[in-house]
């Protein structure tokens, strides 16, 4: 197991995408476990999905800023690609950890919107990386994904497997941030950590992933399509499990060496964040559908055989993702392990007060 070699209390930590999934449900867990801790967050707030999400995100960061008087959390809503506005930044805060969640994220959105990808999720990427040249940093930690796996045959998923086969524009942009990570480090003796996320959900989450998708659709009397005719196996990685771990990661920074040539040694890592435990899609939504009617987001007599449809694979979908996460393990003593009823559970029970809760109180007035 490593040993922590960064403390974060009295430390001042940029996050990137603040207010997204995982950013936000980030910046509440480090603002309840260090009490002196002062988090700047960035996020740009567009609108690939509902920004009521996000600005609900950010409302319980600031409940949780305000629980905890002893830090201090400062939100600024702009864009990783504009090196002005990130230099300004560095300059002002001069940070002491970074954490990189921007990015423009989405598989299929990647097919049909191309450019975002390479402004947000290569320019902002290298944009931050260039920040952290220029106003050195204890650790950057940054968002991979385990899209990058692409077609690997190979399961489960391990960081020490070689990924040169995306299927997305979207997976070769996280690929691409390996790399210039790697680079950085080896140049600048940049400390780095990437994270492969596999299949992030929860409470709040983004609703262009399939378990909200699934719910909108359901709950609207729409059908559902489930691809591969139920065929694929995913990783369900709930959101607490990830927070978890990204905290661990922070306070561990790669060490600083120098090598034969003079150079710094990459102080370089990459680990995969996933539960390790594929779930096959048809059990995922049967699942899904018993905890909807629980929660009571869907009647008790749905009838959800009439509400389903098995289709073909869609381009950019692999049948299978399922994390090696031995590394982790090793270098942590942590592995995932909230299971997907509980996950499905606290999700479904969210769905409904953040959506019907209130005009259901309005109803039995």
């Amino acid at each position: 197991m490593l040993k922590k070699n960064i403390d974060l209390n009295g430390k001042t930590i940029l996050i990137t995408g603040a207010a997204g999934f995982i950013g936000a449900n980030l910046v509440i867990e480090i603002l309840r476990s260090f009490p002196s801790v002062h988090i700047v967050g960035i996020d740009n707030m567009n609108e690939y999905y509902d920004v009521s999400i996000k600005e609900y995100r950010l409302s319980e960061i600031e409940k949780t800023a305000a629980e905890y008087p002893g830090t201090k959390w400062t939100m600024v809503r702009g864009n990783i690609a504009d090196k002005e506005q990130i230099n300004g930044l560095f300059c002002e805060y001069r940070f002491s950890v970074v954490v990189n969640l921007a990015a423009q994220a989405g598989v299929r959105y990647s097919i049909t919107n191309p450019d975002v990808y390479i402004e947000s999720n290569l320019i902002g990427f290298y944009t931050v990386l260039e920040a952290c040249r220029k106003y050195p940093v204890e650790h950057l930690v940054y968002a991979s994904s385990s899209s990058v796996y692409g077609t690997n045959s190979k399961i489960p998923y391990s960081t020490e497997d070689k990924v040169d086969n995306p299927v997305s524009l979207y997976a070769a942009t996280k690929k691409s941030n390996e790399l210039m990570a790697h680079a950085y480090s080896k140049l600048y003796n940049i400390p780095s950590t990437g994270l492969r996320f596999f299949t992030v959900y929860g409470p709040a989450g983004r609703p262009d992933m399939a378990y909200f998708g699934f719910t909108n659709k359901l709950r609207n009397g729409q059908t559902i399509e489930i691809f591969n005719y139920g065929n694929c196996q995913r990783d369900f990685t709930y959101i607490d499990d990830i927070v978890s771990a990204i905290k661990r990661i922070l306070q561990v920074a790669p060490e600083k060496e120098t090598g034969l040539d003079g150079l710094p040694v990459p102080p370089y890592r990459l680990y995969n964040i996933g539960n390790s435990h594929p779930e096959n899609l048809l059990d995922f939504v049967d699942i899904l559908q018993q905890e909807l009617i629980r929660a009571k987001v869907l009647p008790e007599n749905f009838n959800f055989e009439a509400h389903k449809k098995l289709v073909p694979m869609q381009p950019g979908d692999v049948p299978i993702t399922y994390a090696d996460v031995s590394a982790l393990e090793r270098d942590f003593a942590f592995k995932p392990h909230i299971k997907l009823r509980e996950g499905l559970r606290n999700f479904s029970q969210w769905y409904y007060d953040f959506y019907m809760k209130d005009k259901d109180e309005t109803k039995t007035r």
